[in-house]
């Protein structure tokens, strides 16, 4: 790794479970930490992010999945709580257990997802955690499902999975990632993200050659996600899925 892409960890609660040298000592359950990176295209930058590790994590077992959630416009901020308002970690929250890490950072005011920083947070984590390479997933929310399309068009090598909800992309950048298995969702009705950008986007994998399911909720307008975070089918799908498995695509 070159040292454009070194990850400087900050914070005192990651510093003092590192100190040793080794993994980081963090228990199960979802905390907030607080890590400097350093990414391919600018200055380092702080990721503020709620971590979650499964019951079990602790013990001698082999590496975990990651999962990576990125929030929507409304949760960017100072306060690290908002996060927890939609999605996985919301469920983690409310005593829901998951088989993988949950990483869910946080953007400041104003700044929209960066594929470079994101890919840069998930080689700091990897470096510390027991995490399996080859099942490193991502989902998010409008904004988030955004970030989502885009991580996986920068760095499409990286990711076994996404399942971006009522997101967007550039569908003239889809074939750089058609070895990169979709699972979308949008609101029939969504009046903020119209349901037509994530077919285009999806339509245009699929014209590569690439793997993406779209589903729609009728009538449902921009928050899908609800819906979409509670299918039973989304997380059994995200851990069956593994890189290299549809690499032979790209």
């Amino acid at each position: 790794m070159d040292s454009a892409r070194r990850q400087v960890l900050a914070g005192g609660l990651w510093i003092a479970g590192c100190a040793a040298g080794g993994k980081a000592a963090l228990k199960p359950g979802q905390q907030a930490l607080r890590m400097e990176v350093v990414a391919a295209n600018g200055p380092p930058s702080t990721q503020r992010l709620w971590l979650y590790l499964p019951p079990g994590y602790a013990a001698d077992n082999p590496p975990w999945p990651l999962v990576f959630f990125l929030h929507g416009s409304g949760e960017r901020g100072s306060d690290l709580q908002a996060v927890k308002s939609q999605g996985p970690p919301r469920l983690v929250d409310q005593g829901r257990e998951f088989p993988f890490i949950l990483a869910s950072p946080q953007l400041d005011v104003d700044r929209r997802w960066d594929p470079h920083e994101l890919q840069a947070l998930s080689q700091a984590l990897q470096r510390r955690l027991r995490i399996d390479a080859q099942r490193i997933a991502v989902t998010g929310l409008s904004l988030g499902g955004h970030g989502a399309w885009d991580w996986a068009t920068a760095y499409p090598e990286q990711l076994a999975a996404i399942a971006p909800v009522c997101g967007y992309g550039d569908p003239a950048r889809a074939c750089a990632m058609r070895g990169v298995p979709v699972r979308a969702y949008h609101g029939q009705a969504d009046s903020v993200v119209p349901l037509a950008r994530q077919q285009a986007m999806v339509q245009a994998l699929r014209d590569c050659g690439g793997q993406a399911q779209l589903i729609v909720y009728p009538g449902v307008g921009h928050n899908a996600w609800d819906e979409a975070y509670a299918d039973p089918d989304l997380y059994p799908w995200l851990m069956a899925q593994r890189l290299g498995r549809n690499q032979a695509l790209a």
